[in-house]
């Protein structure tokens, strides 16, 4: 019998604020998407990003710590205290040992490489930071925040671009399930808005280029959709051994269930055909639940707002729950909050679990133009009330990575 696992307490740092502010932004059809602010964009195609605002760095640490670390690690670390504080979790001694980390991104310090690449070329060698690798490495978040917060239990880094942050949950998941651990940290970070990090996704064709409506350019399953938009922010999540949240009388915000994941073996950026390695998560994620599939009331899709991901991504949808997929809200809020690579399944994770606390589910803004070859229910333009006991929640990262979480309503 695996023990039981749900979660305490959300942090977030996002392009729509933190928790609560993320969830009424998205109940409300507000964007976090515009003109990106961080860097001189004249020259690139793209000049449109979802970027962290108002991020102030001191509320979470000291500004020495802050300088040996890249921003995605600095989110990191501050979603990480932010979701202590909404769980009323205080790690000392007695308990340090049995709380872990499981904190991944899908980028790392990629800002950190641009600056001490162009230090090396203008300044030579001997003006590189001692920090350099330390800043960059991805799994430096999850060291982070051990480091900070005395968590002394099993910490690791899942890197599956775009799946990270459901990878690490679900890992963390695991670890519980399985006696390990009685708390992990566990989700994503990214800050891959920067000039190099731009430039790669443009130079792969991924990104949406309507500069001129930043707000409307993110259109999942849009008949006009044209790419992605960059997003950058962390989520953590802090998952619990249920009797050990009981005991402390810790809020519950849902139950972790179950979890899928699959390898396509097809391509290093394009899905496989009809979503093949996506069906089949979907399919082990409900087989580990014990549920069916006609118990899923609600899916938050991967929904990127390009052409390959949200076609397929439809496509396996229907495959796994046949003619009941018509049935079912499927939303995309990658509309709102951008893409957040290696944090955007964590995120997604927090809102399903906001979703089932709540008992409403946030629109896909921005969809307007019907595809033919993209017609579910994907709750157009608004949230929606309705009842909801299982939440999905699908991520799909280049090298053909997928991951799948199920989430319970908590009514105990």
């Amino acid at each position: 019998m695996k023990r039981r696992v749900v979660v305490t307490g959300i942090g977030v740092i996002s392009p729509l604020g933190g928790k609560d502010q993320l969830w009424n932004n998205l109940l409300n059809g507000v964007s976090g998407i515009g003109t990106i602010t961080n860097f001189d964009t004249a020259d690139f195609p793209v000049k449109i990003g979802a970027e962290v605002q108002d991020f102030d760095v001191t509320e979470f640490m000291d500004r020495k710590d802050a300088r040996r670390m890249d921003s995605f690690c600095q989110y990191a670390v501050a979603a990480a205290k932010l979701s202590l504080i909404d769980s009323k979790l205080e790690i000392n001694e007695s308990n340090a040992h049995r709380i872990g980390v499981t904190v991944g991104s899908g980028i790392g310090g990629i800002d950190t490489i641009e600056t001490q690449a162009r230090i090396l070329h203008e300044k030579g060698v001997s003006r590189v930071s001692p920090f350099f690798v330390p800043m960059l490495i991805p799994d430096m978040a999850s060291g982070q925040i051990a480091i900070q917060t005395g968590a002394k239990g099993p910490n690791s880094c899942t890197v599956t671009a775009c799946a990270t942050g459901t990878h690490s949950i679900g890992d963390a998941f695991r670890v519980i399930a399985r006696g390990n651990a009685d708390v992990m940290l566990a989700g994503g970070a990214e800050a891959a808005v920067t000039p190099l990090g731009m430039a790669g996704f443009i130079a792969a064709r991924a990104l949406s280029t309507r500069n001129d409506e930043p707000t409307r350019a993110s259109r999942p399953f849009d008949k006009e959709r044209d790419g992605f938009v960059m997003g950058e922010g962390s989520c953590v999540l802090v998952v619990e051994e249920l009797e050990h949240a009981l005991k402390r009388g810790a809020e519950i915000y849902g139950e972790l269930v179950g979890f899928g994941a699959t390898g396509d073996a097809y391509h290093i950026t394009s899905p496989a055909p009809q979503g093949e390695g996506a069906q089949r998560a979907m399919k082990e994620a409900v087989a580990d639940a014990g549920l069916k599939a006609d118990d899923v009331d609600y899916i938050n899709a991967h929904g990127t707002s390009t052409e390959y991901n949200d076609k397929y991504e439809t496509q396996a949808i229907k495959k796994v729950f046949g003619d009941r997929a018509y049935q079912i809200p499927v939303s995309s809020t990658k509309a709102l909050t951008g893409h957040l690579l290696g944090a955007a399944g964590a995120i997604e994770a927090a809102i399903c679990l906001l979703a089932l606390k709540n008992q409403v589910i946030p629109g896909t803004y921005n969809y307007d133009h019907p595809d033919s070859e993209c017609d579910l229910d994907y709750v157009p333009n608004t949230s929606r009330v309705v009842e909801i006991n299982i939440a999905m929640s699908n991520s799909f990262g280049f090298g053909g990575h997928n991951g799948v979480l199920l989430t319970k309503r908590w009514e105990g």
